[in-house]
């Protein structure tokens, strides 16, 4: 996926909320800038993100949205990390942006649904909502 600097400034910053209504119950599908590995999660409504980021399958990740962001966290409460993300929309593109340093970390469709079937099965985590309870917030990602 590439973007020419035309569609970065054609792109549209999204708050929180319009974060919500694209990703939820919809799969964020695409590449991470640095190393072009793939991530495809489906955003779940009770804030489960199932899929798989860079191959690996989600066991534990959950997300939610701020007034500015989507942030996720994966693991227990004890080893959480927690990654947030500001959004921006350029057609059918999405530019995932570190919160922290404004760097581009990946660029996705939103796919209605569930097309890669990562839903099948029951879930076997629940999520939360702690996001902002992290351990000792040096285990926010700094990406």
């Amino acid at each position: 996926m590439l973007l020419s600097v035309a569609d970065a400034a054609a792109a549209e910053r999204l708050d929180g909320e319009a974060i919500r209504r694209a990703f939820e119950g919809n799969t964020v599908a695409g590449r991470y800038s640095g190393s072009n590995q793939p991530f495809s999660e489906h955003h779940h409504r009770d804030g489960r993100a199932t899929g798989h980021n860079r191959g690996v399958p989600n066991r534990d990740a959950c997300w939610t949205t701020t007034s500015d962001a989507v942030c996720y966290y994966y693991g227990p409460h004890e080893t959480r990390r927690t990654y947030c993300f500001t959004v921006e929309r350029s057609g059918r593109l999405y530019i995932l942006r570190s919160r922290l340093s404004g760097r581009i970390n990946g660029m996705a469709t939103v796919e209605p649904g569930d097309p890669e079937g990562a839903n099948a099965g029951p879930a076997t985590w629940s999520c939360d909502g702690l996001i902002s309870r992290v351990p000792g917030g040096a285990l926010l990602a700094r990406r």
